[in-house]
């Protein structure tokens, strides 16, 4: 013998339905943002997906920032200031990533690691792996693995002597 359910309402089934597919879409954003830093595959991989999406989009930069290494977030948050200050509006660190750096001469088809603690390297290959193939440094940060963009640190800022006027 089957049970016997109670139809739902218009007003409830939609606040139900509602409910529902909020539950989904959280639970699919927070599996996906844990997931491309779960391992150094996945985040230079994702890495590669946001940097392709950049060229002049400023979501695209900071989701692209957000998965470096924090010794690259706070170089360029002082090239960023400094930037600022010379062009007189405010230029976020994300901003100071050049695309054109991080074009892909080839189309990566697999990527493998090598893991050593907290530290990893990550090789990504194309087609031709002999002539095709770049290392990614990446860091396991706070739990969350990160890319290892190594910049070259910044000069003091130069100060004019005083002219005595």
């Amino acid at each position: 013998m089957r049970a016997r359910t109670k139809p739902l309402n218009g007003h409830r089934h939609k606040r139900w339905l509602s409910v529902s597919l909020g539950f989904l879409l959280l639970a699919q954003v927070g599996c996906e943002a844990e997931a491309s830093d779960s391992n150094p595959e996945r985040v230079v991989q994702e890495f590669m997906d946001r940097m392709q999406r950049v060229h002049g989009d400023a979501h695209a930069a900071r989701l692209a920032y957000e998965l470096l290494w924090a010794d690259a977030r706070r170089n360029l948050a002082e090239r960023s200031k400094r930037a600022s200050a010379v062009a007189g509006r405010e230029i976020a660190p994300e901003e100071m990533i050049a695309p054109s750096h991080f074009s892909v001469t080839y189309r990566p088809k697999k990527l493998t690691s090598r893991v050593d603690g907290d530290w990893a390297e990550v090789t990504v290959r194309g087609e031709a792996s002999a002539t095709q193939s770049n290392v990614v440094k990446c860091v396991r940060e706070d739990g969350r693995w990160r890319v290892v963009l190594e910049l070259p640190p910044l000069p003091p800022i130069q100060r004019r002597p005083d002219a005595g006027i």
